[in-house]
């Protein structure tokens, strides 16, 4: 499972491994995700499909060594951990356990729980981004109209550059979805074009 930002407190000293700088950061917002709220139902395919682009767009940057972070919702549990949220949602049917599994995260990614719809409300995010030297965000996840919108304004407010692939952020309705990729371009100057559109580099597997 990946690297908590927060370590607990135990015996001897505590290992900090240095961060390898990674100029480009990839942010999965909200992907692990019950969808057990009003609107979940319509908000399930385009989400699955999401995640499916994202696995695949993981795996491009992945190649460039581009860290990966999740930055998920407590969903209200203030006792919660994110390795009991992930399986908990990986064992769920249907769209749930689909998202949690095509982004199963790895020991080298990095977590963050955040209480509210911004990935930088009250979390640590922001001084992680720093001490990996961060200066561009690709933004990926759920809802583009909300958690992932309210992050991007607050990336933007912090001079990140931000890329939100349309093909890899979901909403409830297309035209949701696309009024929100509309207002981070034309406001926060963010690159919405879809990853497949996107040459990335290619790398060794």
């Amino acid at each position: 499972m990946p690297r908590s930002v927060l370590h607990g407190a135990g015996g001897g000293r505590i290992r900090k491994p240095a961060l390898a700088a990674s100029p480009t950061v990839l942010l999965l917002v909200d992907v692990v995700n019950p969808l057990d709220f009003p609107g979940g139902d319509a908000l399930a395919p385009t989400a699955v499909a999401a995640a499916h682009a994202t696995a695949r767009l993981r795996r491009a940057l992945n190649r460039e060594q581009v860290t990966c972070i999740y930055a998920n919702d407590n969903y209200g549990v203030w006792r919660s951990d994110f390795q009991t949220l992930w399986h908990d949602c990986a064992r769920m049917p249907g769209a749930p356990g689909e998202m949690a599994r095509a982004l199963k995260p790895r020991q080298r990614d990095y977590t963050v729980l955040k209480p509210r719809h911004s990935a930088f409300f009250a979390t640590p995010l922001d001084e992680l981004l720093r001490l990996l030297r961060c200066r561009r965000l690709v933004l990926a996840g759920v809802a583009a109209d909300s958690c992932v919108l309210f992050t991007a304004m607050d990336a933007y407010l912090r001079g990140y550059a931000v890329w939100a692939p349309a093909d890899c952020v979901a909403a409830e309705t297309e035209a949701a979805r696309e009024q929100a990729l509309g207002l981070m371009e034309r406001v926060l100057k963010a690159d919405v074009r879809p990853a497949w559109e996107r040459a990335l580099p290619r790398g060794p597997a």
